[in-house]
């Protein structure tokens, strides 16, 4: 296990070493002179010349890809060219709306989906089963964003049971955040659900197939008990993948979700941050978004480890 877990540590570190050089690259190096792109091609010379020597640009890019990691390693994100702010409060701004968001939509993906695709695999073939896939179908195809609209529509405007837009902040108390993010929650949480449905169907009756199971069906278990009690387990590992992957892309893609909402997320300050032309904060959050990404892979593969003990011996 020890093993195990410091090869998955190694891959972590080499993936991070990886992105950070690629995002610096395409942020900084690839287009020319960062500090001309941010102002424009209109902008007077010395005023490039005084940016550059502002955003310390006058150094090498291997100086300052160095400069850039080590401030990064020390929690120093560079401060904001359009706000004037350290890159790392508005991160944290942003995070403290984001990252509720993007737990409570997993949350409600995953109450929705285990039960609903235990159902239709318990039911193969039947009524249900076919209603429930024809239901995920139609929660894979419809877009978020349409969704949200019609979110609005429904319980904001005509029955006024949620806010349609806007983030009190927590200072405002728990119960008038957690209502702001609700309808944004479910926009972004019923269409993986949907996914993450079909695959815990199809993964738990591959399982169904195993000589296993159709042992302890000999034995005398029903087909529920045997669901509960064998195929669940043995069927989590592609349903984890998917979890992984859900997170890193509520997390990081957001970003339509939140303009419709009016939520102050990560999601709409990386999408100001590209209109504005702010590559210090543009860098600093997509490098903080790969982070999440490659955490949660790791974490992942923890937890496949922990399930399947076969992956402990490598």
């Amino acid at each position: 296990m020890i093993r195990y877990v410091l090869n998955r540590l190694i891959s972590l570190v080499l993936s991070l070493l990886l992105a950070s050089i690629v995002i610096f690259a395409v942020i900084e190096v690839i287009p020319g002179d960062p500090a001309a792109y941010m102002l424009g091609m209109n902008a007077a010379p010395e005023t490039v010349a005084a940016l550059r020597r502002d955003l310390g640009l006058e150094a090498g890019p291997l100086a300052r890809y160095l400069g850039w990691v080590t401030g990064l390693l020390s929690g120093d994100f560079g401060t904001s060219y359009t706000y004037r702010v350290p890159v790392a409060d508005l991160i944290t701004a942003r995070l403290g709306v984001s990252l509720p968001l993007t737990l409570y939509a997993m949350l409600l993906s995953t109450v929705i989906a285990l039960p609903v695709g235990l159902v239709a695999a318990a039911r193969r073939g039947r009524a249900t089963d076919y209603g429930i896939m024809g239901v995920t179908q139609l929660g894979i195809a419809v877009p978020n964003f349409w969704f949200a609209m019609l979110l609005v529509l429904i319980f904001a405007i005509t029955l006024r049971w949620f806010p349609s837009g806007g983030f009190p902040g927590w200072e405002a108390g728990f119960w008038p955040n957690i209502t702001a993010l609700t309808l944004p929650a479910v926009a972004l949480a019923l269409p993986q659900a949907s996914i993450l449905a079909r695959v815990m169907r199809s993964a738990v009756l591959e399982v169904l197939d195993q000589d296993f199971i159709r042992t302890a069906r000999a034995k005398g278990l029903s087909r529920p008990q045997a669901i509960r009690r064998h195929a669940l387990r043995n069927a989590m590992i592609p349903v984890l993948t998917i979890l992984g992957l859900q997170f890193s892309f509520l997390l990081a893609g957001a970003i339509i979700i939140e303009n419709v909402f009016f939520l102050p997320g990560l999601g709409r300050l990386i999408f100001q941050a590209i209109t504005q032309r702010d590559l210090i904060v543009v860098e600093s959050v997509v490098m903080l978004l790969v982070f999440a990404v490659i955490l949660v892979t790791f974490l992942v593969d923890l937890a496949y480890a922990a399930i399947d003990p076969r992956l402990r011996r490598r």
